[in-house]
């Protein structure tokens, strides 16, 4: 094997230790806000906060990261952004309030950063491998969040690490990836852009094509987060019991994984995407009637892992259009940072609009009924964005 080989096989490996650091400090809190609630005495809605900051970075962050990469190049931003990931992951672990949210906050900011720059970073490095990287490295990340969920109690408890040092461990996680991600700066160096920043975002904000991308990053991310905190209320009401419908969860985001994995892997080199979204989003329509409907439990089983595999392959086309509606490492920088910054803003308003809509009807199919909305809506998006042309 030669050394361009070798090198190539420890940045792959680089970049999935990078994935697997981008959601545990997100999904490992969930679990654990009993824990929280009866150590700290904080109200729902301060706890609430805990998941909320972070979608709030991802937010304001993701767009501002080209300016970060402009300065001090995507492999020194990348650093910077498993830096204060892992400051701000090990801040949790100090036994006051304003660490656990302030830490909190600066984890955001720098999966912030790292979500945008993933894309970029593979574009960059394996312009010919897209769609495996995409689907090896967008899989990792939904890995790491189910780890990080089924773990963080036997931690807590079964080991005796407690709630904070449970949320504070992933910080020795980060740390060690930095110190693996440093020999990748010999090569860094600040970007030359021919335009400013502003003008970068003025263009893409004009930009149609933009557009689409970044409003079906959106809705997919919608759909994902308000089943990811509903679907058990939705089969517990439907008489499944509380073991049944949390292990049901557990398969939708399992199946996800494959989906994620196998879709850009699958479609990248195709010479549009078109056909792909609409197969995806017409199995997702499905599933979600599947949802309304009355079905015997093995019927929920496979309408629930159906949908998992739609919301995983939705994730994986997401940042597969990032990656091959852009013409380069930079130019996918900006439209990740767009994308993602619009995106998470969009799913923000999914789990609250879909509760609302439940506490005004009482019943589960005008929600429902509101993400196959958001399924047509993804289609038109997906749609135009799976055009074979360039931002």
């Amino acid at each position: 094997m030669s050394p361009e080989q070798k090198q190539k096989y420890f940045l792959i490996f680089v970049i999935i230790l990078i994935s697997l650091n981008l959601r545990p400090s997100i999904t490992a809190v969930g679990p654990l806000i009993a824990e929280i609630r009866e150590s700290t005495g904080l109200s729902n809605s301060l706890l609430g906060l805990l998941t909320t900051l972070p979608v709030l970075a991802f937010g304001i962050f993701s767009i501002l990261t080209p300016l970060f990469t402009r300065k001090i190049g995507t492999e020194g931003t990348m650093a910077f952004a498993l830096f204060i990931l892992t400051a701000g992951t090990l801040m949790r672990a100090i036994p006051a309030n304003l660490a656990l949210f302030g830490g909190t906050l600066l984890l955001g900011v720098g999966i912030a950063l790292g979500n945008v720059l993933l894309p970029g970073i593979v574009k960059k490095k394996f312009p010919k491998r897209a769609g495996l990287m995409t689907g090896i490295y967008s899989s990792m990340l939904g890995v790491s969040a189910t780890v990080a969920t089924g773990i963080s109690v036997p931690l807590s408890q079964g080991k005796g690490l407690g709630w904070r040092w449970t949320l504070g461990s992933w910080g020795f996680f980060s740390a060690l990836t930095l110190l693996v991600w440093l020999p990748q700066l010999k090569s860094n160096m600040s970007a030359i852009m021919k335009k400013s920043f502003r003008t970068s975002i003025r263009d893409l904000g004009t930009s149609k094509l933009a557009w689409h991308v970044a409003i079906f990053v959106g809705l997919q991310s919608l759909t994902f987060y308000t089943l990811t905190a509903w679907l058990p209320e939705i089969l517990i009401e439907r008489g499944i019991d509380n073991i049944h419908a949390g292990w049901l969860l557990a398969t939708m985001h399992g199946v996800g994984v494959i989906g994620t994995f196998v879709t850009p892997y699958l479609v990248s080199e195709k010479p549009s995407q078109q056909k792909s979204v609409l197969w995806i989003v017409f199995f997702e329509m499905i599933s979600l009637l599947g949802l309304i409907v009355p079905l015997p439990f093995w019927g929920v089983v496979i309408f629930i892992s159906i949908i998992g595999f739609c919301l995983g392959g939705s994730f994986g086309l997401a940042l597969l259009f990032i990656l091959l509606r852009s013409r380069d490492s930079d130019s996918a920088n900006e439209l990740s940072g767009m994308s993602q910054s619009i995106g998470y803003t969009i799913a923000a308003v999914g789990p609250v609009f879909f509760g609302a809509l439940f506490d005004w009807t009482q019943n589960w199919i005008i929600p429902l009924a509101f993400l196959f909305l958001v399924a047509l809506l993804k289609l038109k998006s997906g749609w135009e964005a799976g055009k074979n042309q360039y931002v």
